[in-house]
């Protein structure tokens, strides 16, 4: 018994820990081998900015890996979402609050769409969301008329903008504070609330968390929801760095998240994710492709090293569970 204890405890450890030491391993390696602009402020800053991308699409993807689910259309949304803010704003007039909700709420429109096929028709998670992936990037690109979408300058803008001289003292955009805020709020959703509790319940053990009274078909229907609503929130924070709607952007972005939350301890076979885990790998993939382009790798390189790590991290993955 007192073994079973020790080896738990150390598993505990080395699921917060690892993705942490991962974290400071890969900057000091790119610091080493990169050239010095690396280590620059500004550099670190735009890291921030992207990562806060990744990482606000990877809280939603931890929800939805810990319930023993998958979303691939992640980047999609995220696209779509750029294109009905910006639509809304060019076209329909919107005030900007108003844009930016409908892109959430466009966003969380696909999650509950796939939450339905999921539970109703009983198709597995990986086809629904492929096809999902499909749909709601045609979707994008039909409703920009295959173009990107020019929209008026608003305060949205500033949301990820590098910051002007006379707001250095916030540190980081707008956009950074709010990964910040929205990690704590999903740390707390998914270890102090019944929905948190139901979730991991459903990713462990399916049937038995229906033997135990769990509602698992709202339980998913719920989980597919805020996750592609975070994915709208992340194509809020897309808008605000390209200022555009642009329906072929974030493509392959889903690889990224789910990479992300690997890396931070998530596991495929569902039970198991770490808010802080998430956005450390949010952060390793951000300065895997950033370490690349300082160095003037070209783009093949980038994806032959992202595709290794994301292959490694599902290797540890499995070997962890052995």
């Amino acid at each position: 018994m007192m073994n079973d204890e020790r080896t738990t405890r150390l598993s505990r450890w080395l699921n917060v820990l690892g993705p942490l030491a991962a974290l400071v391993g890969v900057y000091v390696l790119f610091a080493i081998v990169a050239p010095p602009s690396f280590r620059s402020v500004g550099n670190l800053e735009t890291i921030a900015r992207q990562t806060a991308i990744v990482g606000i699409a990877a809280l939603g993807m931890t929800i939805v890996i810990v319930a023993g689910g998958i979303d691939l259309s992640v980047g999609s949304i995220v696209a779509f979402s750029t294109v009905v803010i910006a639509w809304l704003l060019e076209h329909g007039g919107a005030p900007p609050v108003i844009a930016a909700l409908g892109g959430i709420a466009a966003g969380a429109a696909c999650g509950l769409i796939n939450g339905l096929l999921i539970t109703r028709l009983r198709v597995g998670a990986f086809i629904v969301t492929l096809g999902m992936l499909l749909v709601v990037r045609g979707a994008a690109k039909g409703l920009a008329r295959e173009q990107k979408i020019d929209a008026p300058i608003t305060w949205l803008n500033d949301l990820l903008a590098m910051l002007p001289p006379g707001k250095r003292w916030m540190l980081a955009p707008p956009g950074v504070w709010l990964l910040v805020v929205l990690a704590f709020a999903v740390a707390a959703l998914l270890h102090y609330t019944r929905f948190g509790r139901h979730a991991f319940a459903v990713g462990s053990n399916e049937r038995t968390a229906v033997l135990c009274g769990v509602a698992v078909n709202r339980v998913k229907v719920l989980v597919y929801t805020i996750s592609a609503a975070f994915a709208g929130l992340a194509g809020l924070m897309q808008y605000s760095r390209l200022t555009v709607g642009d329906p072929t952007v974030a493509a392959g972005l889903e690889l990224n998240v789910i990479a992300a939350v690997v890396i931070g301890g998530g596991s495929l076979s569902g039970g198991e994710g770490s808010v802080l885990g998430t956005v450390a790998g949010a952060f390793v993939m951000t300065i895997i492709g950033s370490g690349c382009k300082q160095m003037g790798l070209p783009n093949w390189v980038q994806e032959i090293v992202t595709g290794g790590v994301i292959v490694l991290a599902v290797a540890l993955d499995r070997l962890r569970h052995k």
